[in-house]
């Protein structure tokens, strides 16, 4: 589904060099799960952003569906993310003025879908992960594991082939937190390749495959067993 081919990221001011990714050599097949671990400032963030076409690379080749995407445009890039990768974040990123409905609807705004059929994903969606009882309910009614669940449904309800999940549990208690990666889980089974950032090692277990940053550098990499 992608590979980055010495990839790097390198961030310039006037005074100082930052080298965030260096020489970065990693494949995720369709289907996988992967999640990335590493101390803070390691280059986590800034490698999801890259792969999630938020950020380009510095140097170094990403290769998107067989495209290399490392010198598009934003306007390209945002074509294709738009199209192939929901994005689920830690402090989920809910607009306060939406109910739960208007803010998965907001998904698919963009995608010139007629509103009869945007009505009808979001009611499925809400279904699928337990939330359509709060449909009409506003993001600061809800619990923190709801508003989760609002924007997992909010990063799949346009059918994307890939999630970028950047510390989706980080403010959530264990249950909440559990509950959202059993949620990743089955949408991993489903078929959608997730790939997830975070600092919980029995989290990341949730994964097929572990790798691990530091300092820029991918260090390790592990395969979980087949149970």
């Amino acid at each position: 589904m992608l590979k980055l081919h010495n990839l790097s990221k390198v961030y310039r001011s006037d005074e100082v060099e930052t080298v965030a990714l260096n020489s970065i050599n990693i494949e995720i097949e369709q289907g996988e799960f992967v999640a990335i671990m590493g101390p803070s400032g390691c280059g986590k963030s800034t490698l999801l952003n890259i792969v999630g076409m938020l950020d380009s690379p510095s140097s170094g080749e990403y290769i998107f569906m067989d495209e290399d995407v490392a010198g598009y445009s934003e306007a390209q890039l945002s074509e294709i993310r738009k199209h192939n990768i929901g994005f689920i974040f830690q402090s989920f990123n809910l607009i306060d003025e939406l109910t739960v409905e208007e803010n998965i609807e907001l998904a698919l705004l963009y995608h010139n879908i007629p509103a009869s059929e945007r009505k009808a994903r979001v009611a499925k969606v809400m279904d699928k992960v337990g939330i359509a009882h709060r449909a009409s309910h506003m993001p600061s009614q809800l619990s923190g594991g709801q508003q989760q669940r609002v924007a997992v449904a909010r990063a799949v309800v346009g059918d994307q082939a890939m999630i970028l999940a950047d510390e989706p549990t980080g403010n959530l208690d264990s249950a909440h937190g559990q509950e959202v990666m059993e949620m990743l889980q089955s949408l991993n089974e489903e078929g959608t390749t997730i790939v997830m950032v975070t600092h919980s090692p029995a989290h990341a277990d949730y994964a097929r495959r572990t790798i691990n940053l530091f300092d820029g550098h991918v260090v390790t990499e592990n395969l979980r067993a087949a149970e």
